[in-house]
């Protein structure tokens, strides 16, 4: 379960690990510290309008039925398209980063800060199966069940490294990069089965 992905792997993700002493005080209260910039991320992941003025955007604000179509019919997938799914995904891992006390600098709407995200743009006519969005969701079903479970287990380490920066001022190693892994796990999943910006079945891995 834990075959790397490779250096050619067109999905990337990693969140700086905090070499020093985290903010106690923000640590202790990040649940409140939260709401406002997930009331800002829930306004740009609702869907907009109303019946088929929704399709647009679905799946937390990633669009996904209009590059379906594109790609199905037209075989192309428009750069702006894309570049909004790649910034959008980059502000919530930013938020699920915060969230998850991996950093206690307050998410930013658009400065990278500790999270690195990167999906290659691919090439529609040339790297992409043109059916293979019709089924990309059902064939990640797999990696649904299992992300449930290790988002269990991450919660859990959360918890457990909520306890430990508030009496060491530190999050723990081994907990911070499993619960990088476990982001970076869904990241990929995300980028296979919802933006469809690539065609590489993600691996069944922690591991960058």
């Amino acid at each position: 379960m834990n075959t790397p992905a490779g250096p050619d792997y067109p999905v990337s993700f990693d969140v700086e690990y905090p070499d020093r002493e985290l903010d106690r005080i923000s640590t202790l209260f990040r649940v409140f510290a939260l709401i406002p910039i997930c009331i800002v991320l829930t306004l740009i992941s609702a869907p907009t309008g109303h019946g088929m003025h929704s399709w647009g955007i679905v799946g937390g604000g990633i669009l996904f039925g209009g590059p379906l179509v594109m790609i199905v019919f037209r075989q192309k997938y428009p750069r702006w398209w894309f570049d909004w799914n790649l910034e959008f995904m980059r502000f919530g891992a930013r938020v699920g980063a915060y969230a998850a006390l991996m950093d206690d600098r307050y998410p930013s709407t658009d400065d990278a800060q500790a999270v690195r995200l990167s999906i290659a743009y691919p090439n529609a006519s040339a790297d992409l199966n043109r059916w293979a969005p019709l089924v990309k969701w059902f064939l990640a079903i797999p990696h649904y069940v299992l992300l449930i479970l290790l988002g269990i287990a991450a919660l859990v380490y959360v918890i457990c490294a909520w306890f430990a920066i508030l009496f060491t001022g530190r999050y723990p190693r081994t907990l911070f990069d499993f619960v990088v892994g476990v982001q970076r796990w869904g990241v990929r999943v995300i980028a296979y089965a919802f933006v469809l910006a690539t065609d590489r079945y993600p691996p069944f891995s922690l591991r960058a």
